[in-house]
């Protein structure tokens, strides 16, 4: 089963599952997680070839959504569902081949459609880190900037970084990840719908989530509703926190 992070008691609500992105972690999502806990149990989970979770050749999104099941079950059967990005289209995709596990869902800045961009060329970064002899994580930085020029990208990617092992790793699986990029960018065709309660929320300066994706929205999610944050991208959660909390807070009760 996944690796899990819990924020605060199990209460008589359904828990909130919370499902990162592409390159992310569980522990990403920890300031978030511990504000939105204090109604209810917040499960963050480190997804599949990502942080502590097991590695699996395999990263569709089926698969993605059945590990979610899982813990959903673990925790008493039924959840709140908040995705990110692949962590986004994992959610949609666990509501609609297991909807008793979704009571409501938030899908943060991704559309249940296949984009066209890469994040090979990132991945191809990391793999030519040199690892040997790392000290700390501004060396890192340091050798990382030779391949990769933005800094926020830099930290972010280097939170997982797992300095203490020896010598140091990854705590990606690089090698699947590469090897899935098509799953992961695209969209698997699924012949459902979920009609519970869904919330799309989009940074406002995002170009993700676009108005000829509404389409795709609704054919699967024919109770879905839009918002936008402002002053963020598509690292909404992070660019504009306490906004994209409030709006997420207020959906859910």
């Amino acid at each position: 089963m996944l690796h899990t992070v819990l924020h605060g008691p199990a209460t008589d609500r359904p828990p909130l599952l919370i499902a990162h992105g592409l390159f992310g972690s569980a522990r990403n999502w920890g300031v978030i997680a511990r504000h939105l806990s204090d109604l209810r149990q917040v499960i963050a989970v480190d997804m599949r070839n990502h942080g502590d979770s097991p590695w699996n050749p395999r990263h569709d999104y089926p698969a993605m959504a059945q590990d979610l099941a899982e813990v959903i079950a673990a925790h008493g059967g039924q959840a709140d569902v908040l995705g990110h990005s692949m962590g986004g289209k994992a959610a949609m995709a666990l509501a609609l081949l297991h909807p008793a596990s979704v009571r409501r869902l938030v899908v943060a800045d991704i559309a249940p459609v296949a984009y066209a961009h890469s994040q090979s060329q990132n991945i191809a970064a990391m793999r030519g880190l040199d690892l040997t002899g790392l000290a700390s994580r501004g060396d890192a930085d340091r050798r990382l900037a030779a391949t990769l020029d933005d800094p926020a990208l830099r930290a972010f990617f280097l939170q997982s970084l797992d300095l203490k092992a020896s010598p140091p790793r990854w705590r990606l699986n690089l090698d699947a990840l590469d090897d899935q990029m098509a799953q992961i960018l695209g969209w698997p065709d699924i012949d459902a719908t979920f009609d519970g309660p869904t919330f799309l929320i989009a940074g406002a300066n995002s170009t993700y989530i676009r108005p000829e994706h509404r389409a795709a929205i609704k054919a699967l999610f024919p109770n879905a509703v839009q918002a936008s944050i402002p002053d963020a991208g598509h690292w909404l959660h992070a660019e504009n926190p306490r906004a994209f909390e409030a709006a997420v807070a207020t959906f859910l009760t």
